[in-house]
């Protein structure tokens, strides 16, 4: 497999950072969507692991953005795909980019602003802080709502080529083989 793209396939690093990510987000919305039914004693020790998750994400993310505006370039439009479905497949990735960089961002506010990070990192006793006494803590749940629609979204349309249009599209992510 080679480093970099190629005009009709995904290069080992992009296909890295891809699933790389995804098994991270899986970590970061499993531990985000426990952390509401958490008893105290577990909450402190599932909530270190979300934001090791959400800081792995956001850092993958964030080199994937570079790894593509100076080392590799995406491979062309699935062949005979039609256009609307290559303009809602740009807008889910650019949104799925945006938002994990917002919910990095969001994340790390707020636990700079309430003070957990010396709780959870610096071996500070204490109770956590009620993170919805801090503004990023709504606008962080939303973006964690946004963020699993569009994955459902991109993991549907996905799952369309692979099972239902069987043109072996996933193949350009390393899954398969191509035709």
């Amino acid at each position: 497999m080679r480093w970099k793209s190629s005009a009709d396939s995904y290069g080992g690093v992009a296909i890295s950072i891809h699933w790389l990510t995804a098994a991270a987000i899986l970590g970061v919305l499993g531990t985000g969507l426990s952390l509401d039914s958490a008893s105290e004693e577990s909450e402190i020790g599932i909530l270190r692991v979300h934001v090791i998750f959400g800081i792995t994400v956001f850092t993958l993310t964030v080199l994937r953005i570079l790894w593509w505006l100076f080392a590799d370039r995406r491979p062309l439009e699935a062949p005979n795909q039609p256009r609307w479905q290559a303009a809602v497949a740009w807008s889910v990735h650019r949104l799925l980019y945006l938002v994990i960089l917002f919910m990095g961002v969001s994340g790390i506010a707020m636990i700079a602003l309430s003070g957990a990070g010396n709780i959870l990192f610096g071996g500070q006793p204490g109770p956590l802080p009620n993170f919805f006494d801090y503004a990023p803590r709504g606008p962080h749940g939303l973006g964690a709502w946004l963020l699993m629609a569009l994955l459902a979204l991109h993991i549907g349309a996905a799952l369309y080529h692979q099972f239902i249009l069987r043109d072996r599209l996933l193949a350009r992510m390393g899954v398969g083989r191509r035709a």
